[in-house]
């Protein structure tokens, strides 16, 4: 009985490591290998250095290049514009038996957003002392009523997303920025992130993002309708850029496909 169950345990170890090998795909320095998702191309990262996956930011489309340089094995992982998440194996390898990757929907590993969120209101962090709370809100008003000059702006389907001030202030930073929408439908927000992201473009590789966290809103819609435009404020805890660093502002529509990316 001891060895049946032995037997057993063995068997669906082997079934569970078998559903979570991923594939491997193989590129050299020499030709690129081309990988057609079934969905535009949203986003794209390598874990090392010595493979760059290259496909375009600005313009969507539904295949990338993929070049290797002689190094350590790495990973892909490369998000649709329906969410859908794929994950592969990278190697480098001298010879080539096959140049180009057709990837089905099958291969995803997940999705981004599991569940269609319907609504996602920002959580301010219970553990606020009420006075900074205060504090928060009187300098936020302060900064929307001060003058600017914007910093960084994005259009894109009618939606206007901009970068109108960046202040320091004690152990926080604030954001000052403005929605406005000139599109015929109103945008209802899904939610508007902060990421710091780094890559470096002349280099051709992928950007990585790592999210902020975000200590307090003020003023923050739930929507902009047509015609509208609104003003708030982001508060973080202070960063610093690095070199190779930029801000990059997302704003997501609730439910629609309109997304907003802004970098600085």
């Amino acid at each position: 009985m001891k060895t049946i169950i032995l037997i057993a345990i063995t068997l669906f170890t082997n079934l569970v490591v078998a559903q979570q090998r991923l594939d491997t795909i193989y590129a050299n320095d020499k030709k690129n290998v081309a990988l057609f998702f079934p969905e535009p191309i949203r986003q794209g990262i390598t874990g090392a250095s010595n493979f760059v996956f290259t496909y375009n930011r600005e313009k969507e489309q539904y295949f990338g290049l993929l070049q290797a340089t002689l190094g350590t094995e790495s990973n892909l992982l490369t998000v649709t514009k329906d969410g859908q998440v794929y994950s592969y194996i990278l190697k480098y390898r001298e010879q080539l038996t096959k140049l180009n990757y057709f990837i089905t929907p099958k291969a995803s590993i997940g999705n981004e957003q599991p569940k269609e969120i319907k609504e996602k209101p920002v959580v301010q962090p219970q553990n606020l002392n009420p006075n900074r709370i205060t504090y928060f809100q009187k300098f936020s008003n302060y900064l929307l009523k001060s003058k600017y000059e914007p910093i960084a702006t994005k259009r894109k389907k009618g939606i206007k997303l901009q970068l109108q001030k960046t202040v320091y202030n004690g152990s926080e930073v604030y954001l000052v920025l403005e929605i406005k929408n000139k599109s015929e439908i109103n945008f209802e927000i899904n939610y508007l992130n902060i990421y710091r992201a780094n890559g470096n473009k002349k280099r051709k590789a992928s950007f990585q993002k790592l999210e902020q966290m975000v200590i307090y809103t003020f003023k923050m819609p739930n929507q902009v309708k047509t015609g509208e435009k609104k003003r708030f404020v982001y508060v973080l805890p202070k960063f610093v850029l690095g070199d190779n660093e930029k801000l990059q502002i997302e704003l997501k529509e609730l439910k629609g496909s309109r997304r907003v990316i802004l970098l600085n």
